[in-house]
């Protein structure tokens, strides 16, 4: 008898759930909330019990009692810097998931309701690879001005789960290969992964790299001060230049790579450079996570939903498949990654984390 699993991971209008037997999925639903119903809570925290009755809602209507499940995972959220892995969802862990340690953000509910459920349940609970992951070495930190430290945000979920599948494929423990992740959906993050840590990042939401659908990047720095100080904008308006408006928003209007591509279909000459500027500054991350590794890179492993697009994996190979083979998981799947975590640590194949 497999074991069964609830999966919860909260978004800002939505709560996506999965129920699992082992790693096969068995139902999964897309919980929708609209902006009024958000729009009357204070905080994030104050959503739980209104997303906590949808969830257990839904579950009674597809007949499905909790008490058959064995553990239940929760997304991650902000909470302070911490290794990858399963977490037991402590008190400590709850409470700054609560106090929102490192920000506020939908996936701070994650482990809240999955602590709550699974005690209502009376089994286990936990979080797996939250996106404040932080395996950086020392000498990745540094950035140049000592209060401004690198700092580790990327989409270690995906990052980690589709290293392990990678992997388990090979036939090779993960703890032993050096890899280079790249996950390319709104944002990017391009990671160096040696012996199971990833060891530096391109911070994914407001940092370095490259620019993505809706991020914008490194940018130029003096220009960026400049534009600051300019008096034209406000501090929040210039975040949203680089964190929401950047990237293929800025330049055409659409955070969608396929409209993109329509684009230059029609013969957009100017989407078609957006386009490949784009391939371009993802493989100058490649280059630079390779040096990082010191050239000894045994796999390129590439996913996220820009993965589907043939052309810029294509064009991805021919700038960087000199550095290494690549192997592309297409998209992401976010509940089945989170079900592996927990059963990795109901199975005894791996420990569960403290806090």
């Amino acid at each position: 008898m497999g074991k069964k699993s609830l999966i919860i991971n909260p978004g800002s209008t939505s709560t996506k759930i999965g129920v699992f037997e082992d790693e096969t999925l068995l139902f999964d639903e897309t919980l929708r909330h609209t902006t009024e119903e958000i729009a009357q809570f204070a905080s994030i925290v104050d959503q739980k019990d209104f997303r906590k009755s949808i969830i257990t809602n839904f579950l009674k209507e597809k007949d499905f009692d909790i008490k058959s499940l064995d553990f239940v995972v929760g997304r991650g959220g902000m909470l302070k810097p911490i290794p990858g892995g399963t977490y037991e969802t402590s008190d400590a862990l709850i409470e700054d998931l609560k106090v929102g340690v490192s920000g506020q953000h939908a996936s701070n509910l994650g482990g809240i309701l999955a602590r709550e459920i699974g005690d209502e349940a009376g089994v286990p609970s936990y979080i797996v690879d939250p996106v404040v992951v932080d395996e950086l070495m020392p000498i990745s930190r540094y950035s140049g001005v000592p209060e401004l430290p690198r700092k580790s945000i990327f989409h270690a979920l995906n990052q980690k789960a589709v290293a392990k599948r990678y992997a388990r494929e090979a036939g090779k423990a993960y703890k032993d290969l050096n890899l280079i992740v790249v996950h390319m959906g709104g944002g990017v993050s391009v990671g160096p992964h040696k012996n199971g840590k990833v060891i530096d990042i391109f911070n994914a939401l407001d940092g370095d790299g490259a620019f993505s659908p809706e991020r914008a990047g490194a940018v130029p720095v003096g220009d960026l001060v400049k534009m600051c100080f300019s008096g034209k904008y406000t501090e929040a308006e210039v975040y949203k230049k680089l964190v929401g408006d950047g990237g293929f928003n800025a330049y055409c209007g659409t955070n969608d790579l396929r409209d993109v591509e329509k684009m230059v279909q029609d013969g957009d000459t100017h989407a078609a450079e957006v386009r490949d500027a784009f391939i371009m500054q993802v493989s100058k991350n490649i280059g630079a996570m390779a040096a990082v590794l010191e050239g000894k890179v045994d796999q390129i492993v590439v996913t996220g939903g820009i993965a589907y697009d043939k052309y810029v994996v294509a064009e991805l190979k021919k700038r960087c498949e000199w550095i290494a083979p690549f192997t592309v998981y297409p998209g992401e799947d976010e509940l089945l990654a989170l079900a592996q975590g927990g059963l990795a640590v109901m199975n005894g194949t791996e420990e569960a984390m403290k806090y």
